[in-house]
């Protein structure tokens, strides 16, 4: 049986670290877990690792550390990519105002995640 590929976005990430909503952050621990143990493909977009880089230390290193415990692929940001994120635009379900957001959905859909982790 094949892995669930999974894409993670920046949220699910930070949510590590979320002290003042312990519940997520307990939960986001526990998946992490699984992550660790390898029972899913982990799938993160170079717009993931910058949104991590962009955070204030000593967050960012703290994230870089929980990154380092878990084996996942990057998705490069092309052409293909950014035709997708401009479409889920002129389709209304985000706007512009939302543009990263929309590079994380169609880096799920162009790498064919089964799921988006947010």
């Amino acid at each position: 049986m094949r892995k669930l590929k999974v894409y993670l976005d920046t949220s699910v990430i930070s949510h590590l670290l979320q002290e003042d909503v312990p519940e997520k952050m307990a939960d986001t621990r526990k998946l992490w877990e699984m992550f660790k143990d390898g029972k899913y493909d982990v799938y993160l977009s170079i717009v993931t690792l910058e949104e991590v880089g962009d955070c204030p230390e000593p967050k960012r290193s703290e994230l870089r550390k929980f990154l380092e415990q878990i084996n996942y692929s990057v998705i490069d940001i092309t052409d293909e990519l950014e035709s997708v994120a401009q479409k889920i635009i002129e389709m209304g379900i985000l706007t512009k105002k939302s543009y990263d957001d929309c590079q994380h959905i169609a880096a799920a859909v162009v790498e064919e995640c089964d799921c988006i982790i947010s």
